[in-house]
């Protein structure tokens, strides 16, 4: 199955347009859309969800239309929102199979032991009695999760997801989200770089509605092979180098700031080449985006 989603543009009542004509073709497994917050995706994700209309576009999953075939579509749709509430009085096991009797699912020793696989494949089966206000974020979102996989969804969107966690529950939720399958499509969307990194073999960095690059993440790194490098300042110089070199980013080390550069040949002869990240592929791909729209 396949998404592709054609020459979207959303602009809200307050002037804000969120999205720009933009299109991405999207296949199964982990795709991860970034980009800083009021780029678009969110915007983009609640079209995609069937929750508000564009103003213009189209949306396609595999033979369905999107704008459409809302319910067909929500059928197929796994969704955990930024924003996620819960009951905070209610365990997770009757939340969950109340929430699966909203998704259709009405047999009900189908939809007990549908839950109980969902509760032990995201680790909450031990904590499965206990009110969901006593989760942790991590914990929450990890219910997110098995709410989202209800159904056997085709489509899984989450948004902004690990913003918030501390780095253990971060490294439990993102092994979940590779262990759902190849088979699904899943959409990550996120303003932490290292998520996409972590995760997917194919990504979007989007930027006031517009995508400014899509494919592999290798790929974008491929093109900057040679092409970065870093020098540790001393105080007071960095004026100097951001006013004179092409700075991408700059890092605290050890006290001291330390500046990654781009430039096809070593800037001064006390710069050392660096490997590419892909924070270097995202914030020279916005720097190159906000020079074009001035």
């Amino acid at each position: 199955m396949q998404l592709t989603i054609s020459g979207l543009s959303k602009t809200y009542s307050n002037g804000v347009k969120a999205l720009n004509n933009l299109s991405l073709t999207i296949g199964t497994g982990m795709f991860g859309l970034l980009g800083p917050n009021g780029a678009g995706k969110s915007s983009l994700m609640r079209t995609i969800a069937t929750l508000q209309e564009p103003d213009s576009g189209s949306i396609q999953l595999g033979d369905l239309d999107v704008l459409k075939q809302k319910d067909e579509v929500r059928r197929l749709l796994g969704y955990l929102p930024q924003e996620f509430g819960v009951y905070p009085k209610l365990p997770a096991t009757d939340l969950l199979d109340h929430l699966a009797v909203l998704k259709g699912i009405t047999n009900r020793g189908e939809r007990r032991d549908l839950c109980d696989h969902l509760l032990k494949q995201t680790n909450l089966w031990d904590h499965r009695k206990k009110n969901l206000g006593t989760y942790s974020g991590g914990m929450k979102q990890r219910f997110g999760i098995a709410q989202a996989l209800l159904g056997s969804p085709k489509l899984i969107i989450v948004d902004e997801p690990t913003a918030g966690l501390d780095p253990t529950e971060r490294n439990r939720f993102l092994n979940l989200l590779s262990s759902i399958g190849e088979n699904v499509i899943i959409i990550l969307s996120t303003h932490i770089v290292d998520d996409v990194r972590e995760l997917c073999s194919r990504m979007a960095i989007v930027n006031k509605g517009e995508v400014l690059i899509e494919g592999p993440p290798q790929d974008a790194l491929d093109r900057l092979t040679g092409q970065m490098w870093k020098r540790t300042l001393a105080n007071g110089e960095l004026a100097h180098y951001q006013q004179t070199m092409n700075v991408v980013s700059t890092h605290l080390v050890g006290g001291r700031t330390q500046i990654r550069v781009h430039s096809d040949a070593a800037p001064e002869p006390d710069f050392a080449a660096v490997e590419p990240d892909l924070e270097d592929v995202y914030f020279l791909a916005l720097k190159a985006h906000e020079a074009r729209k001035q």
